[in-house]
């Protein structure tokens, strides 16, 4: 069992079809949590638990709005069993995957324990910053029917933030933060990098609406 270019084919080809239902967790995705992965593991990661983790981390994907959303992982990681066992993991490395796709998920607020777990946690997040990041936003938010932004109030100076009505407000709700809850030094290192990008497409977007970005926008 190792890391190998076969194993990911498999992987990948096991995962197609199911990933098909939402832009945002296609399997273009689960590519770039890959690429992400590997980006900040080091010569200690268990490479092939670390695979298999980024392809099987989102196997039940349910919508942003669905109530049961904070389960998806832990089935996730329930239904990625047997898929584990037919390409060969070992019991120990079957318990690792699933821990990882477990603590991976934002919403299910399982503290990851291994350093596969605090990495795809990590690459998962990164894949909600930066140029992606700023696509995959609007695409969820379009797809659920949610303006782009309060024209009244666009960055909610004088309002509660209400990321179920308005894209922009996610951003100040979630992605700004998540540079400052990135677990691996790697991981903390690109959501800066990529944090940078955002805040001056903000600064971009709130020129040509006629405003002004506001301090703590930028300071997350």
């Amino acid at each position: 069992m190792d890391g190998s270019a076969d194993l990911r084919a498999r992987l990948r080809a096991i995962v197609a079809q199911r990933m098909e239902t939402d832009p945002a967790h296609d399997l273009a995705h689960l590519d770039r949590v890959w690429v992400n992965a590997q980006a900040i593991a080091d010569d200690q990661t268990d490479i092939p638990v670390l695979l298999a983790a980024s392809y099987l981390h989102d196997l039940v994907n349910l919508s942003k709005d669905d109530p049961d959303r904070h389960l998806a992982s832990r089935q996730s990681a329930r239904e990625s069993e047997p898929i584990l066992s037919k390409l060969g993991y070992s019991p120990n490395q079957i318990r690792a995957i699933q821990h990882a796709i477990e603590a991976h998920s934002f919403s299910a607020n399982i503290t990851p324990v291994s350093p596969e777990a605090c990495i795809l946690r990590d690459a998962d997040r990164l894949d909600a910053l930066g140029a992606i990041g700023i696509a995959r936003n609007f695409s969820v938010s379009g797809a659920l029917g949610r303006a782009l932004y309060d024209p009244a109030d666009p960055f909610a100076a004088n309002r509660s933030l209400d990321d179920l009505t308005y894209s922009l407000d996610h951003w100040k709700v979630k992605l700004l933060g998540l540079p400052s809850d990135m677990l691996t030094e790697g991981g903390k290192t690109l959501a800066r990098q990529r944090i940078e990008l955002m805040i001056r497409f903000l600064e971009d977007f709130a020129d040509e609406i006629g405003q002004s970005l506001p301090a703590d926008w930028t300071n997350s």
